[in-house]
C-alpha cells in the first residue's frame, strides 16, 4: 500500500491515495460530494497510513457506483464512520465504512439483516448492522459486495417516505464527538 498525503494545489487540495492523485475542491465550498475530502482527511489523521489508504479506496469504490447518494460522516467516539444514504438521514444509509485503530476497516450494511448473504461473508449478530472486515483491497470481494450493495440500495429506497427523497451526491459531516478513542 502507498501513502496518503495532502497538499495545497491552486484552487483546492491534492491528495494521493492508492498511488492515484485526487483533487479536492477549495475548502470554502461545502457539499461538493466525492471531491469534498477536507473533513474526512482531517478526521483520518490519527489512523495508520494503511487504514487511511484502504478506507479511501473503499470510498472511491462506493462513490463510483452511487455518485448521486449522500455521504454522511460521523467522527464518533469509537470510530470514524462514513456511509452512503439515499437522503441526508442516517436511517436511509445503505452502506458504510468504519475506521478503527485496528489492522482492518469495516465495510458494512446499515440494514444488513434485511439483505441476502448467500455466501455468508457478513459478520454481526445484532438486530441490523452486518459487515466484513477488510484487511486489504486485493482480498476485497468486489463482485459479491457489488451485488449486496444493489440489494441494500434498493432496500434503502424502499424505506424512503414519499416526498422525502433528497438524493444529491453530497458529502455531509453529521457528527463530531468531542471525546474520541483513537490510536496513539
Amino acid at each position: 500500500m502507498g501513502h496518503v498525503s495532502a497538499r495545497a494545489n491552486g484552487g483546492g487540495y491534492e491528495f494521493k491515495c492508492c498511488s492515484v492523485p485526487h483533487i479536492a475542491p477549495d475548502p470554502k465550498q461545502t457539499n461538493m460530494g466525492k471531491e469534498d475530502t477536507k473533513d474526512l482527511l482531517k478526521f483520518m489523521l490519527p489512523f495508520s497510513e494503511e487504514n487511511k489508504e484502504l478506507a479511501l479506496w473503499l470510498r472511491e469504490f462506493v462513490w463510483k457506483l452511487y455518485p448521486r447518494c449522500n455521504e454522511l460522516i460521523y467522527d464518533n467516539y469509537n470510530a470514524l464512520a462514513f456511509g452512503w444514504s439515499t437522503s441526508d438521514r442516517l436511517g436511509d444509509t445503505f452502506c458504510s465504512i468504519a475506521v478503527f485503530g485496528k489492522g482492518y476497516v469495516h465495510f458494512g450494511f446499515y440494514w444488513g439483516n434485511q439483505i441476502a448473504d448467500p455466501e455468508k461473508k457478513l459478520e454481526g449478530k445484532g438486530n441490523q448492522y452486518r459487515y466484513i472486515k477488510v484487511y486489504n483491497n486485493k482480498d476485497f470481494p468486489k463482485t459479491y459486495i457489488t451485488k449486496l450493495l444493489k440489494e441494500a440500495y434498493a432496500n434503502s429506497l424502499g424505506k424512503l417516505k414519499e416526498g422525502k427523497q433528497i438524493i444529491k451526491g453530497q458529502t455531509i459531516t453529521k457528527s463530531i464527538s468531542a471525546k474520541k478513542r483513537r490510536p496513539k
